[in-house]
């Protein structure tokens, strides 16, 4: 059933639909239906097929070994849809046995259960030809990126009903409205690849081609991502091909010996994280992850994917101490086989689909993340700026009495905002283990909380980049993100959380719809500096542009809570500047002092410029002014 060519690009590396081949496929084979199974364990003496189908006995399925592949297969007529299997391998070494979930499995038991499920992901109809005909002309680069981060078990459950989760379908009705009225562009999904442990969110993957069963079927999933194109939103999901659990029914000493991970545990084993680290030198390791990259851009329709953990894919020495690791064939610290990888992954997947984003979590300063690979670069579209976040955070937590010591954190990113095409992130990882949700990080008493919060928000959507906001943060979640536990909705009740929601919807969008915040976000003609230098007062002034220079947006933000009457601000018109956003305004919940709706520029020569404002700033505010005829 398997060719000599699927074979031949298979132990080559270059076989990139493999999930056409290898895993659970339900074929007829002349006039008899049935399943075809096919795995490679290159190192098993025997490999059989159990399920409840043959009482899960080793002896009534025996596999066949395709010449010297390493791929066993067999086709046992009269299955169907819905059986339940594993491979049961004894390995040529040690008499060695194991019985393992398929690595290409489509569909997996809802846990603790593990095993894999026949399924047959073709049968589902799609409508968002449109959509995915668009996709492949857009320039994301100079288009709005305003994303949702969301952990499906968390976003909402259903008290009633046992506080069970919310489907996928459940989703579908729920989930895409809220994004769409909010006026995010993109919903970025942590890990939904089958996974054993609630506790790792999904980024410990056992099933790397099934959507987790938790949430439904995969036509369920299939559904909620074809009604997210139909209402005109992107999925992303986050991607983790760092590295897998030990799990005795994952990849892990899949056919007794290290078959997807380094024998070498200082290459094969994250101590930090108990994991083990796929060895990308490997042809068939390389092509069952990119085979599965694309698989989620094929057969699930998904908008791009977020590479989790970069950084310790690119560094051999990524968490450990000397001795500890193993230097490459130069004597660096680099992971060469990794880099081709990565590499290759990008190249691949933007060749079978452009239009589509990798984004690369990657946390050092590694050259060229986000430069094509023909130029030396890794191949990514985008990067998360882990560095202004960092920053940021730090800068924001102060009371506002000390930031004038700290006036760098405002402005360093800047200094290397253009060197990658950077996403701005408030993401998952801020808000959990002690650090605080984003609201209860800010200082001060309530009002400032949601004042400094709202500043922190207005003043990311206008610095240079796109956006991430993971989800509770738009209305003040007060707790910690707790996987286990829903978000803290009842907390809208409460007027300052429907404010500073409401202030997030106005925010995503006047973003998306204006040009001069999103379309040159990735070279230095789309942002200028007015005044940096007003350290004692803690306010900045800058401008955004469109690549029409005469579209474009002046900023201020004022990080104390100290107002300024008569605050004069260089622009570089003499017109009518309209305020399109006051986040101190009453609707917001601010104090609602401002400038009337906008000022007329006078010719009065400041901060470089031929004209200028005379402004009233309010107290831990950001205002917008715009051009008006």
């Amino acid at each position: 059933m398997l060719t000599d060519y699927d074979v031949y690009l298979l132990s080559e590396g270059s076989h990139h639909l493999s999930y056409d081949k290898l895993g659970a496929h339900v074929v007829e084979t002349g006039d008899e239906r049935g399943v075809r199974f096919a795995v490679w364990a290159p190192n098993a003496k025997s490999v059989s097929v159990v399920g409840d189908f043959n009482q899960w006995d080793n002896r009534r399925h025996v596999m066949n070994l395709v010449g010297a592949s390493g791929i066993w297969e067999l086709f046992v007529p009269g299955l169907d849809e819905g059986e339940i299997y594993k491979f049961d391998i004894t390995s040529r070494y040690q008499r060695h046995h194991g019985v393992k979930s398929d690595p290409y499995g489509f569909y997996f038991e809802h846990r603790p259960k593990s095993a894999s499920i026949v399924h047959d992901i073709n049968k589902y109809r799609w409508s968002d030809s449109s959509w995915m005909k668009q996709r492949e002309k857009r320039n994301w680069c100079e288009a709005p990126v305003s994303i949702y981060e969301v952990h499906i078990g968390s976003w909402m459950r259903v008290p009633d009903e046992a506080d069970r989760v919310f489907t996928y379908r459940e989703l579908a009705a729920t989930l895409i409205e809220y994004v769409k009225e909010m006026g995010y562009t993109h919903i970025e999904l942590l890990p939904v690849c089958e996974h054993p442990l609630d506790d790792s969110w999904g980024y410990q993957t056992i099933g790397y081609f099934a959507p987790t069963s938790r949430f439904g079927t995969p036509e369920d999933f299939m559904f909620f991502v074809d009604q997210c194109h139909q209402n005109g939103v992107g999925v992303l999901l986050d991607w983790a091909p760092a590295h897998f659990p030990k799990d005795g029914h994952g990849l892990g000493f899949f056919d007794g010996t290290c078959l997807y991970e380094h024998a070498d545990p200082r290459k094969g084993e994250h101590r930090e994280w108990g994991t083990l680290v796929f060895n990308y030198g490997r042809n068939e390791v390389r092509n069952f992850l990119i085979s599965n990259a694309l698989f989620w851009l094929d057969k699930y329709h998904i908008d791009g994917l977020r590479v989790d953990a970069v950084a310790s894919m690119l560094y051999l020495d990524y968490s450990r101490e000397q001795g500890e690791w193993v230097p490459n064939v130069h004597g660096g610290r680099e992971n060469l086989e990794a880099i081709d990888f990565i590499k290759k992954f990008n190249e691949v997947t933007h060749e079978y689909f452009p239009g589509i984003l990798t984004i690369a979590e990657e946390s050092t300063a590694w050259p060229f993340v986000t430069r094509p690979v023909y130029l030396g670069g890794l191949g990514f579209d985008m990067k998360w700026n882990m560095g202004w976040m960092n920053d940021m955070l730090d800068y924001i937590s102060m009371d506002p009495i000390y930031r004038k010591f700290h006036h760098n954190h405002l402005t360093f990113s800047l200094m290397y905002a253009f060197s990658e095409n950077f996403v701005l992130v408030l993401s998952h990882d801020e808000v959990v283990h002690g650090k605080r949700s984003m609201l209860e990080k800010m200082p001060g008493d309530n009002w400032q909380k949601f004042a400094n919060l709202r500043l922190f928000y207005g003043y990311m959507f206008s610095h240079p980049g796109k956006k991430l906001l993971f989800m509770g943060g738009e209305f003040g979640q007060r707790h910690e993100w707790q996987f286990g536990h829903s978000l803290d909705w009842h907390v809208l009740e409460e007027a300052p959380h429907q404010r500073l929601q409401r202030y997030c919807r106005d925010l995503n969008r006047l973003y998306t719809s204006e040009t001069a915040l999103h379309e040159v976000d990735f070279q230095p003609p789309g942002f200028e500096w007015i005044d940096f230098h007003d350290t004692d007062n803690s306010i900045i002034s800058y401008i955004r542009f469109a690549k029409d220079r005469g579209d474009h947006i002046v900023i201020v933000c004022n990080f104390t809570p100290v107002p300024h009457i008569g605050y004069r601000v260089g622009v570089p018109e003499a017109c009518f500047y309209q305020e399109m956003l006051n986040s101190d305004s009453r609707l917001y919940g601010g104090s609602d002092l401002g400038n009337a709706g906008g000022l007329h520029a006078e010719y009065i020569p400041w901060h470089g410029r031929p004209c200028s404002l005379l402004t009233v700033i309010p107290p831990l505010s950001v205002l917008y002014f715009k051009p008006a005829g």
